[in-house]
């Protein structure tokens, strides 16, 4: 007669990396169901029993970047509260990765978009990094004629930043990254570089293999000069 398999008997490292199997998908977490479709049957895992709660639970949480404020469809707007302000504390605990994504409502940043004390940022005592992605930046001057005003959106981002940097309580390093028409030099991206800095925190630029316009123009200038020395040196030769 064969044994039944005793799950908690293995090491917690152990059943750690087999629930990561059933319950990680890579993706970040937002109020969009989505999201966690792929997953959802899996979730069930949760009512198995108070240990298999807690042991999924902590893996499911730790293991995914949750978005701070939706994005997307029915839950963008001034009345939807934020996936962070749903989470009760206990699960908040146990976040180790968050995500702000700016652009947006660029023109007019939904109400819900505040930060509070109904968020818990000062309960994630595990958060350590902090995913800035950035989509658009009304700044450029394409964007003439349809923005607020020129810093309206640079100055709300930056004020985001500081005040959700400022809330985590063990935060370490600061990701910023953008869809490639964002440009680096642009002021939206540097302000938020700069706010990152002064905070102290570990500051990454994804995007910084993006490629600016004065350096696509200082590399076009050195090919032209490399260009017309080649053709300088053959014609000599000749």
């Amino acid at each position: 007669m064969s044994q039944h398999f005793r799950f908690f008997d293995l090491p917690f490292d152990l059943r750690y990396k087999i629930l990561g199997y059933l319950l990680v998908s890579g993706q970040v977490i937002d109020l969009e169901p989505i999201f966690c479709y792929p997953r959802r049957e899996r979730l069930s895992l949760f009512l198995v029993s108070k240990a298999f709660h807690s042991d999924a639970s902590y893996v499911f949480y730790s293991s995914h970047t949750f978005r701070i404020f939706p994005t997307s469809g029915r839950y963008f707007g001034n009345k939807t509260r934020p996936l962070l302000a749903r989470l009760p504390s206990h699960y908040q605990r146990s976040l180790v990765s968050l995500e702000l994504r700016l652009g947006p409502g660029w023109t007019c940043p939904p109400a819900s978009w505040r930060v509070n004390s109904a968020l818990g940022l000062e309960n994630m005592v595990a958060v350590r990094s902090l995913k800035v992605f950035v989509e658009v930046d009304p700044s450029h001057d394409f964007f003439r004629g349809f923005r607020v005003g020129k810093d309206f959106y640079t100055r709300f981002s930056t004020e985001l930043l500081e005040q959700i940097i400022e809330r985590l309580p063990v935060l370490e390093r600061v990701e910023l990254d953008g869809w490639p028409s964002v440009m680096r030099e642009g002021p939206l991206m540097k302000r938020l570089v700069d706010v990152a800095r002064a905070s102290g925190k570990t500051v990454m630029e994804l995007g910084a293999q993006k490629v600016s316009e004065s350096e696509k123009n200082k590399g076009l200038m050195l090919l032209a000069q490399k260009l017309s020395v080649s053709k300088a040196v053959d014609s000599w030769q000749l």
